[in-house]
Formats: C-alpha cells, sequence, structure tokens
C-alpha cells in the first residue's frame, strides 16, 4: 500500500489543481476560484476542507471527508464518484450528489439540499439535515436513519428505501416510488405517495390531505393520520390505523381497521366497494357523494 502524501494550511486557486491526485491527506485546504479541483482522484483523506467553487469532486472514488465545508458555489460538488464518505460536515451548495455509489452520510446538514442525491445508489444516512426540493429523486438501495427534511417531492422514483426515526416535512413525498418502508417517522404533507408500489409505514405519524392514493400494496401498522382526508383513493391497501381518519374516499380492496372515521366516501366511481372490508365501529358519516368545491 502507497504511503499517503500530506498537504496542510494550502490555498488553491487554479482549475484542476489536484486533478487525478492519488493517496493524499488534505488538511486545512482550501479550494478557491479554481473549477474541478480534484476530478478524477483517488483514495483521499480530507480533514477540515473548505470547497468554494464548481465540481470539486468529479469521477472519484475511495474519498473520506471530515469537518468540512461546501460553500454556495461549490455547485453540483460530488458527482459520478463511488465509495464516498462524509462526517460531521455542511453543505451549502444545491445539486449535490449525482450519480453516486456507496455513498454514506452522517452528521450533514444541507442548508439547500434541492436536486441533491440524484439517481445514487447504495446511500447510508445518519442524522442528516436536509432543506430543498426533489431530495434523492431516482436513488436506490438507501438506508436512512434520523433524516430531518423540510422540502417538496422527496424520493421521486427512488427504490428500496427503509427510512426509520425520521420527520418529513414534504408535499408529494414518495411518489412513483418502489419497495419503501418508512418506520417509526412522522410525515406532514399532501398526496403522500401517490403512483407508488410496496410502500410500507409502521409506528408512523402521518399529516396528509388527499394522501395514500393510487397505491399497489400500501401497508400500514399501528400508524396514526391526524388531520387526514381522502386517504386511500383507488389503493389496495391493509391498513392498522390508531386515532381517527377524518375520511376515506374510494378504496380499490383490501381492509381498513379504525378507531373512528369521519366520512366514509364510496362514490359511483368506486370500483367495487365490496373488495374493501372496512373494520371501525365509529364512522361519523357515510356519503356517495362529494363537492370537489370545498376540498
Amino acid at each position: 500500500m502507497s504511503e499517503k502524501t500530506v498537504i496542510k494550511d494550502r490555498v488553491y486557486e487554479d482549475e484542476r489543481a489536484l486533478f487525478g491526485g492519488r493517496d493524499l491527506i488534505l488538511e486545512n485546504v482550501i479550494f478557491e476560484k479554481g473549477e474541478s479541483p480534484l476530478k478524477e482522484a483517488g483514495d483521499l483523506e480530507i480533514r477540515q476542507g473548505e470547497f468554494k467553487y464548481k465540481y470539486p469532486l468529479w469521477y472519484a472514488d475511495h474519498v473520506q471527508v471530515a469537518d468540512s465545508i461546501w460553500f454556495e458555489m461549490a455547485r453540483s460538488g460530488v458527482w459520478y464518484t463511488h465509495h464516498i464518505q462524509v462526517t460531521d460536515s455542511t453543505i451549502i451548495a444545491p445539486k449535490n450528489f449525482r450519480r453516486c455509489k456507496d455513498v454514506t452520510l452522517k452528521n450533514v446538514s444541507f442548508t439547500d439540499a434541492g436536486e441533491t442525491l440524484w439517481s445514487c445508489r447504495d446511500v447510508r444516512m445518519e442524522q442528516v439535515v436536509a432543506k430543498g426540493d426533489y431530495f434523492a429523486m431516482n436513488s436506490e438501495d438507501l438506508v436512512i436513519d434520523g433524516l430531518t427534511l423540510a422540502g417538496n417531492y422527496p424520493f421521486d422514483g427512488a427504490r428500496n428505501v427503509t427510512i426509520r426515526n425520521s420527520r418529513l416535512i414534504s408535499k408529494d413525498a414518495f411518489w412513483n416510488a418502489e419497495n419503501v418502508l418508512v418506520e417509526n417517522c412522522y410525515i406532514y404533507g399532501e398526496y403522500l405517495g401517490w403512483n407508488s408500489k410496496n410502500l410500507t409505514f409502521k409506528n408512523c405519524t402521518i399529516e396528509s390531505t388527499q394522501g395514500l392514493c393510487y397505491i399497489q400494496n400500501l401497508k400500514m401498522e399501528n400508524c396514526r393520520l391526524v388531520n387526514t382526508r381522502l386517504a386511500f383513493e383507488y389503493c389496495d391497501v391493509e391498513a392498522t390505523i390508531t386515532g381517527k381518519v377524518d375520511s376515506v374516499l374510494n378504496p380499490t380492496m383490501g381492509t381498513i381497521r379504525a378507531d373512528a372515521i369521519g366520512e366514509l366516501i364510496l362514490t359511483k366511481d368506486c370500483k367495487d366497494p365490496s373488495k374493501t372490508k372496512i373494520i371501525c365501529e365509529g364512522i361519523d358519516k357515510k356519503t356517495d357523494t362529494i363537492d370537489w368545491n370545498e376540498i
């Protein structure tokens, strides 16, 4: 194994400053105006680094970054890079991590996570905070624990996702997704989970207007649906709900168990009401019409 070269207390401003660099330890190194300073580099250990301009880590491999900052202009910072671990760091720049494989993020803050983690594979996140839309679009094989996300349309098209102990404030989460397990989480946002397949929630609290619709194989275990209206439209569902659901609309098939349902709506558009079993002793109102102008 090659001995690594240590570079300390340096400031680089040239484009491709360390292009193709291998076996490097970078301590207190600042990358200023030059684009792509570590393009095609590999076997890197970066400690207390500062990335201040575009495309710092493209086509790199085997990278460890700790206690570092991507500033606002370090946009599209990590693309096409494999086997990267980032810990205890702040990422201010948007559009980070795209088409990367084997990504570990621990104690990382994304202050502008717009279009971040697109089309990545084998991603592990622990104690990550992110703010921005379209987080983790089309990514696969994600294991997440302790994510706090504020941003719309996350996990669109994602596959093979496990999320635990997290909080998502997000409209249209998990659209077009497949094979998703969400456990011990709080989720707030309209239109949750549409057009998805194999979506499971366990021990979750969810608040969503017209959420949980158009899903193939939705499973819910010991979940609370607070202030949730028009749920389960055209959805095949097996759900055990603690507490009250404000309204249920035209489920396709399955079983819904709830302590209470405010309004059960089965309109003429309901494909076959007999295919869905509703187990609930407290249904306040049953109706076959809905006034969309009041929604």
